[in-house]
């Protein structure tokens, strides 16, 4: 049986001023795993708004142009 995929380090909040880019990161136990960011009930797509980077174990999602219904 295959271990699950599990978070090395967890998201951690983060602050941005309006109209500025956030970026929001974790880790994770096995590379290239597959991974959904979502707000509320939203699976986030790239876009304009939204880049998703995954590396390895890194995962990384940039929100451009913040705005306060992003938190």
């Amino acid at each position: 049986q295959a271990l699950p995929v599990l978070f090395k380090h967890w998201l951690k909040n983060a602050e941005v001023e309006e109209g500025r880019t956030a970026t929001l990161r974790c880790e994770l136990t096995k590379p290239n795993a597959p991974v959904e960011w979502r707000k509320g009930d939203t699976v986030l797509q790239p876009s304009d708004k939204y880049e998703i980077r995954q590396e390895g174990t890194r995962v990384e999602l940039f929100i451009y142009d913040a705005e306060a219904q992003d938190a």
